[in-house]
Parts: C-alpha cells; sequence; structure tokens
C-alpha cells in the first residue's frame, strides 16, 4: 500500500511543486514563496507594501476559468481554494480565489504567459492524496477554460493500492480516524474490515470470516485494500480503551468505501429487568440482566412513517448493547446516556421494517430522522410457491410436545407476542440471549452444561444448520410463515436434533 500525503503544491519558476504546510493560508504561502524569490521577502517583513503583480502590463488580458468536479461523489465541489501561479516571466503574479456552490471559479485579468493552476480542499486531506496540477497559457488575452477535478476512483485505488492484478483488483476502505472528544486526528489506531463468505454443501453452511487490518497515520488517515465489493464488512477500529461499535457497512460497486471513524468511551453496566421492562419488555422478558454500554454522549430525534411522514408513537429506539428508549406522541426521542464514538443504532416498530444505521455520538450532532417503511410496502410483491411438507413434520412436534420435554412455541403463541422479525420470537424465549460476537453477527447462545454461555445447534424443517445467525433466520422466514419452535437445554435433546460432542442445545424451527 502506498501512503499519499495531501499537500498543496507551490509553484516555482521551473515548474517543480514546493510542499505547502498542511492548514497553513494557500494564497500567502504562494506569494511568499514567489517574493522570496524575487527579493522582495525583505521588503514585506520590513512593513513595505508588495506590488500585487511585477508582470509588465500587457494590451490585453483574459479570463481564466473552469470548474472543480468531485469524481468521488459525481458532482461539483464547494469552497475548493483554486490557484494561479505564474511558471515563468510572470514575477510575482499569484491568486487564490474559491469555487462557488457549483464548484464554478474565475480568474480575471490575467496577463498573457504560462500558469500552474491547482486546488486544496479538506476532502483531499481526508482522502490522503494531492491534486493534480494543469498547465495553462494564456495568448493574445483570449479566455481560457480549464476544469479541475479530485482524482477519480480508479486511481485513487491505484495510487493506495498499487496497480490492478490478479490478486488486486477489489475494493478499497479509507477515511480518517478522529476521537470523539475534541475530534482531533487520532495516530495508531488498529482498523480492522472483516466479512462473511458462505459456501452451501451437504445441507450445511461453512463459514469463514476474513479479516484485513490497517493502522492509522498521525493524521488519522488509513486505508484497508482488497476487500471485496459489492458487499457487506463489518469495521472497527480500536485504540486502548476507546473503540467503536463493530459497524456495518456496505461497500457500493464502485469499489470505494470512505468513512471517517470516532473513537469514543464506553462503560459496561449491568442492568435489571425491571429497567427496560418499561422500553422493551420482550429483551426484559429473555434478559432479567443484561450488559450494557453506556456513556456521556447524547443522541436525539424522530421517527416517523415513511409513506406519509406522520409521527410514529412508541418505536424502540436503541443503540446496539447500549440504553433503549421510546418515541413520544410526536415520533420524538432522546438517549441522554450514550456511549460516544461511531456506534450502531437500531429502530423497531411493529408492522413495519426495522432499520439500522451507524451514527456518530458527538457532541453537537444534528437529531436524526429515521423514516420506517410498513412490512406491507416492502414484502408484498414476494411470493413463495413450496411443496407442503409442514402437517408431517407437526406430528413429531405435537408428540414431543405433549412429552412435555423442552419449550415448545405454536403459531398462536408466536402470534401473541407480536414480533417484528423472526429472530424476535427467541428473544421471548426466557434462557436464551442474542449477543453481538466481535465479529459483528447477533448470535444465539443458552447456558451450557460447562460454560456460562455456548452457541445451540438450529435445525430448520428437521436439517441442522450449522454457523446459523439471527440475521440469517431473518433472511430465511418471515415470523408469520414459523409453525412451531422448539427448544432443549443440555440433557434433554432429542437424539435426532443432537448433533453430538457438545455441552449446548438445541433449537427446532419448523416452517409452514
Amino acid at each position: 500500500m502506498i501512503e499519499v500525503t495531501a499537500l498543496l503544491p507551490l509553484f516555482s519558476s521551473n515548474g517543480n511543486t514546493v510542499p505547502m504546510p498542511r492548514g497553513a493560508p494557500a494564497v500567502l504561502l504562494a506569494l511568499l514563496c514567489l517574493l522570496s524569490r524575487t527579493g522582495s521577502l525583505h521588503a514585506m517583513q520590513a512593513g513595505s507594501a508588495a506590488p500585487a503583480s511585477s508582470a509588465a502590463p500587457g494590451p490585453s488580458r483574459a479570463t481564466v476559468s473552469g470548474t472543480v468536479h468531485d469524481s468521488i461523489a459525481r458532482r461539483p465541489l464547494a469552497a475548493a481554494l483554486v490557484q494561479l501561479v505564474a511558471s515563468e516571466g510572470q514575477g510575482a503574479f499569484g491568486r487564490t480565489v474559491a469555487s462557488d456552490s457549483a464548484g464554478r471559479f474565475t480568474f480575471t485579468d490575467v496577463p498573457d504567459g504560462a500558469y500552474l493552476l491547482g486546488f486544496h480542499h479538506a476532502l483531499l486531506d481526508s482522502l490522503g492524496v494531492e491534486a493534480p496540477v494543469r498547465r495553462v497559457s494564456v495568448t493574445n488575452g483570449i479566455a481560457v477554460r480549464m476544469d479541475l477535478a479530485i482524482p477519480s476512483i480508479a486511481r485513487l485505488r491505484t495510487a493506495i493500492c498499487g496497480p490492478a492484478s490478479g490478486e488486486n483488483t477489489a475494493a478499497v476502505v479509507m477515511g480518517t480516524v478522529r476521537r470523539a472528544k475534541g475530534r482531533e486526528a487520532a495516530a495508531g489506531v488498529t482498523v480492522a474490515a472483516q466479512w462473511l463468505e458462505i459456501s452451501i454443501g451437504g445441507g450445511n453452511l461453512a463459514r469463514r470470516y476474513p479479516r484485513r487490518v490497517a493502522t492509522s497515520r498521525p493524521s488519522g488517515w488509513f486505508a484497508i485494500c482488497h476487500v471485496p465489493g459489492p458487499g457487506t464488512i463489518t469495521l472497527t477500529a480500536n485504540l486502548g480503551a476507546d473503540s467503536t461499535d463493530v459497524l456495518l457497512m456496505d461497500v457500493p460497486a464502485s469499489g470505494f468505501l470512505r468513512r471517517d471513524l470516532y473513537l469514543g468511551t464506553a462503560t459496561v453496566t449491568t442492568t435489571a429487568a425491571t429497567a427496560i421492562s418499561a422500553i422493551d419488555s420482550a429483551a426484559a422478558r429473555s434478559q432479567p440482566f443484561t450488559r450494557m454500554l453506556v456513556g456521556s454522549g447524547r443522541l436525539s430525534g424522530r421517527v416517523v412513517e415513511a409513506s406519509d411522514g406522520r409521527p410514529l408513537v412508541g418505536a424502540v429506539v436503541g443503540l446496539m448493547n447500549g440504553p433503549r428508549t421510546r418515541t413520544d406522541a410526536q415520533g420524538e426521542w432522546s438517549i441522554s446516556n450514550a456511549p460516544t464514538g461511531s456506534r450502531t443504532i437500531e429502530i423497531r416498530a411493529v408492522g413495519h421494517y426495522p432499520e439500522q444505521r451507524v451514527v456518530d455520538v458527538l457532541d453537537g450532532a444534528p437529531p436524526l430522522r429515521v423514516a420506517l417503511a410498513t412490512f406491507q410496502s416492502v414484502l408484498d410483491t414476494l411470493k413463495v410457491r413450496a411443496t407442503r411438507t409442514g402437517p408431517r413434520n407437526l406430528e413429531g412436534f405435537q408428540q414431543r410436545r405433549r412429552a412435555g420435554v423442552g419449550r415448545f412455541l405454536t403459531p398462536d403463541d408466536i402470534a401473541r407476542r407480536q414480533p417484528i422479525a423472526a429472530s424476535d420470537i427467541l428473544r421471548l424465549i426466557p434462557g436464551l440471549y442474542l449477543e453481538r460476537s466481535a465479529d459483528g453477527d447477533d448470535v444465539l447462545t443458552m447456558r451450557g452444561q460447562f460454560s456460562e454461555r455456548c452457541v445451540p445447534a438450529i435445525y430448520m424443517d428437521g436439517r441442522e444448520m450449522r454457523g446459523m445467525t439471527s440475521a440469517d433466520i431473518d433472511l430465511y422466514m418471515r415470523p408469520d410463515a414459523i409453525a412451531g419452535i422448539e427448544v432443549y437445554v443440555t440433557g434433554q435433546v432429542p437424539p435426532q436434533f443432537d448433533p453430538g460432542m457438545s455441552d449446548c442445545g438445541s433449537i427446532v424451527i419448523w416452517t409452514k
């Protein structure tokens, strides 16, 4: 991987570039560099006025104009500082203008001669690149148009990860790591990207978690190459006791993902069910005591219907593994003890498709607006056809239910709980826990025979599905498609649902 330092170039008479310290006023440094070359620096330091340009006046002057473009976002780039500096024969000619909201810039009254044209913008620093410099020639006062742009995604990938090859054709993830408190750049931070690869064979799911790691530079800049795209990855950043959540990120088809990360501090606390029952009774029933991450941050927002913008009352809003609350009559909510930094927030409401998004818990962060779509608007075009095998399977379900060994849920039991997603049903079963793993997956656990927590075997319609997470369950079925659920702890598992060599129980799900 090649690191490219973001410095705005200053131009000398021979066309070479002189590095500009980051954060210094571009036009001032350009003029100082040029004046020092012409012997005028001493006069400026003594307080005497320096001429705006030592170029000999010509019979005609021209305009140099153009547009600065953001090639990554595919839109004009506003507030870019554009520089036009004489490359030869024009003395101390140097000017700086800012691009407008449409990315346009114009230099007027430019004498004939040769010039270098470049620009500076904060986005260049965050990308870790230097904008290209263009040569401009003004002759006979004829107007010149010259457009500028942030390098394309393909050029950025090449600059950061090297030329494309058989093993280097995937995506790149980059950004800047900052501290949530003060928002200054954080160096030496471990940033890790991880993703899931699944192979299916013999009725089993084989899961693999490739992982790539980078360390942030003194500027906070990081880049991770060879990430698959398009697709979903997890992204985490850690430095000592400060960290982010395990963040689910979508890598776009362009193969370039830019995401700044904020390190924050979280404190682990244990909360009794009575403290959260008024917010989320399902979570309270399934986990009488829960570990929660809290902090000094504040987060607020509003939840509305996606169709008409009406406020959603009573929607559950919570940080992953953190505090939760419900929306009021106006659909508004606030959490005052949120852990700071980059976190994952989840919004759920009965009859609506749940949403997760990455948020930055920072001082002065604006309120969030979330619009939830109903299940009908999302799923009413889905049609599934399959051979009906349910009655035969459910005969054994009813026989085992009458035997009284294990815990059972019927369709009526499921309907009474009004689950939003299929995995919500499992949240309601005492002794089952839904926990976020280091890989970013929500994994079902229960108490094991020789361990505090273990991962049970999961069977769907009698077939073992190894490595299945709650997200997989939600993907494969809707709550109203479940005909029954059986839960067995260690020592209760029927032989046909015992994978063997395990000190954990089993969960058996039957579909209609």
